[in-house]
């Protein structure tokens, strides 16, 4: 797509004679609506002026580029004016603005557009080309000078390497706007330009609505005589700890070039000061190490999704609060936290937050693997982990044909292996799986024509990776861990029904600190609630509640909601007195762990399970099966399906079960002093 295929004949004015700014803009608001790119003039209208309260687009030099991204768009489109008399746009540079182009960008579909709007930003930095503009004699002549010269550039940028300008001294620079349509661009070219005419070698990585190209190595930033950060909106800093960082905004970068090169170029700006809690990693030839490297991709899904549990499991603790304070806490049973309105919409809202909690950890993971491309993948693959199959496994496919006994005999033949739920564990792997699926679509693509660069992050990432992540964990993942749920409902029956009691006690609870939410915490707590049922179903044919069998339903759900409750307060206790094995946000949520704990919500423990599973999981699945295994050995009994701490009315021998839960709270702090890693601040 060339320029001359968004810009047309009907939207050019070059005899344009505004009185004012605001005028120049409804003006050209107008010549865009001549286009038929606009369905809602007003809506985009306002989202013009909003973009430019935020700061001016006279980028100076005779030139502004007001635009708006907004569903207001039907289609991308440009409108152009040429001011013989100029007018006054606030430019940055204080002199009227000649030239004119408002830009409109939908927020949806497909994003081609932006690679066109990003050439024409840079084009506009060539003076000869804008008096050409502003000399034209017809709107068709407008178009082909445009032309013209977007096809010379084109073939420079054909043989242009990533470095740019010749001379002994390198320096390394990022640009980026907050849409990254035009002056994250611009200001790239403006720095080129400016290095270039002072003898400087540049690499400038530009971080535009596509995602980051062009990105600088360790390498290069360790020889860069100074650093350049011309930018609006969030670059990763930690990289140029001790460098001379010269800090801008993007605008500074297109009309003050010169300057900054100049500054940079004898490294006079700010030493950029890391803080000492960063960590100070070993690299080779200015690469990071596998492990690290995953690690950091595993922490950046964490950090993310650390509020939602908070504030969803917090929201939830409260709803249960309520129920108790209202009298439900021992009558409530299956309906307890929901038994009130108000309780009812703290659970709600509260769940909500929690089901967010594994989509946004995969989604954040495979960001920080492939950029933003890889976002929307991540949320797919992470909404496969935690609601599983369901709408394919309820689907009859007998209907289908070939397909549909493809499906049924490889993909759901194992009972609940469609509806399983593979929890943050199955989260962690779609968000990898989503993360990596797109870098290699990415160098798949790389061959693509530089037109479908735009179109890339906006359709084809995630388009296909959406399939490929969805076919992967839809047909092979979410189905085994399926086949592996139902082989351990059939051993916890076995165990139950051979009256090891004890010993299924500890195994109930060993299995609730696992996944913690995943296919194993899960099996453990159906089958807890399927006892449940057992228990009440035998006294309703005249059982008493003193018979051994009644009992063993009502110890095994105590098991596990005490093996539940472990995590957390484990974990609240090791961020107390083992400080240093956890990072300042860890040991932020020790007290929302406490409460979480106490309110059997094991998920409080996800996040920490999560950054570092070899070391934590180990020690919540001791603690939590010894926790188990001592309620059922004392004969602990719940008749409570939930609601932790708040249900201890309905349990038998409390302070006895008490103690268990301490003991085994205990066990999991200990053991985390000992064998989890100091931790590393990222």
């Amino acid at each position: 797509m060339k320029v001359k295929d968004l810009l047309q004949v009907e939207s050019i004015d070059l005899q344009g004679s505004p009185a004012g700014k605001e005028d120049a803009i409804r003006q050209m608001v107008d010549l865009m609506c001549k286009g038929g790119n606009i369905k809602d003039r007003e809506a985009y209208l306002t989202g013009v002026f909003a973009r430019e309260a935020e700061g001016t687009t006279g980028i100076g030099e005779g030139i502004a580029i007001p635009h708006c991204k907004s569903d207001a768009v039907s289609a991308p489109g440009l409108a152009a004016m040429v001011v013989p008399g100029g007018v006054d746009f606030d430019s940055l540079d204080g002199e009227k603005v000649h030239l004119i182009f408002l830009i409109a960008a939908p927020n949806t579909e497909d994003n081609v557009h932006l690679d066109v709007l990003s050439r024409l930003s840079v084009l506009l930095m060539d003076e000869e080309f804008t008096k050409k503009l502003q000399q034209a004699k017809t709107p068709e002549a407008f178009l082909e000078i445009i032309s013209a010269a977007e096809s010379e550039k084109e073939t420079a940028e054909e043989n242009k390497g990533e470095v740019c300008g010749k001379g002994d001294v390198f320096v390394v620079a990022v640009t980026g706007c907050p849409t990254g349509i035009a002056h994250t661009y611009m200001a790239a070219e403006a720095l080129e330009k400016a290095a270039k005419a002072q003898g400087v070698q540049i690499k400038v990585e530009t971080r535009g609505s596509g995602g980051a190209k062009n990105v600088l190595t360790e390498q290069e930033i360790a020889k860069a005589a100074g650093v350049i950060v011309a930018a609006d909106t969030k670059v990763p800093m930690e990289r140029f700890g001790g460098k001379p960082v010269l800090e801008c905004k993007v605008a500074d970068g297109i009309s003050k070039a010169d300057s900054l090169i100049s500054k940079a170029k004898e490294g006079n700006g700010p030493i950029y000061k890391v803080s000492a809690k960063k960590t100070q990693e070993t690299r080779t030839e200015g690469k990071e190490s596998v492990g690290h490297q995953i690690y950091t991709h595993l922490m950046n899904g964490v950090s993310h999704m650390l509020p939602f549990v908070i504030g969803g499991g917090i929201l939830i603790a409260l709803a249960f609060l309520i129920d108790t304070l209202m009298g439900y806490g021992a009558t409530g049973g299956g309906n307890f936290g929901t038994c009130t309105p108000v309780s009812a919409f703290f659970k709600y809202i509260g769940g909500l937050g929690m089901g967010l909690m594994v989509p946004v950890l995969a989604g954040y993971i495979a960001y920080s693997i492939a950029d933003r491309p890889g976002l929307a993948v991540g949320f797919v693959g992470g909404m496969l982990a935690s609601s599983g199959n369901a709408l394919a496994a309820s689907y009859d496919w007998s209907n289908v044909g070939g397909f549909g006994g493809f499906v049924e005999r490889f993909a759901f033949q194992a009972e609940g292996a469609g509806t399983t739920v593979s929890g943050f564990l199955g989260g962690i792997l779609a968000g990898f799986l989503a993360g990596y699926v797109v870098l290699g679509l990415k160098k798949l693509c790389d061959k693509l024509p530089d037109s479908l660069e735009g179109i890339k992050p906006t359709l084809i990432y995630p388009l296909v990776g959406m399939f490929v992540v969805g076919v992967l964990m839809c047909f092979i993942f979410n189905p085994v861990i399926g086949l592996i749920n139902t082989g351990l409902s059939t051993m916890l029956s076995a165990l139950a029904n051979a009256g090891l009691i004890t010993l299924l006690g500890l195994i109930l609870g060993a299995m609730m600190a696992i996944d913690m939410g995943g296919p194993i915490n899960k099996a453990a707590y159906v089958f807890g609630t399927g006892m449940l049922a057992t228990a009440s179903d035998l006294m309703a044919s005249g059982a008493q509640a003193s018979d051994p069998t009644v009992q063993a339903c009502y110890i095994a759900m105590a098991s596990i909601m005490v093996g539940g409750m472990v995590p957390p307060i484990g974990i609240a206790l090791a961020c107390q007195f083992f400080p240093k094995k956890f990072t300042e946000a860890e040991r932020g949520s020790k007290i929302s762990n406490l409460v979480m704990g106490c309110s059997f919500i094991t998920e409080g423990a996800i996040p920490f399970a999560a950054s570092d599973p070899a070391h934590v999981i180990p020690c919540t699945l001791v603690g939590a099966g010894v926790a188990g295994g001592l309620s059922a050995f004392f004969g602990c009994t719940l008749m409570a399906p939930h609601g932790g701490l708040f249900v201890f009315a309905t349990v038998g021998k409390p302070l006895l079960y008490i103690l268990s839960w301490i003991i085994g709270s205990v066990v999991t702090a200990v053991m985390l002093g000992f064998i989890k890693k100091d931790a590393q601040e990222i």
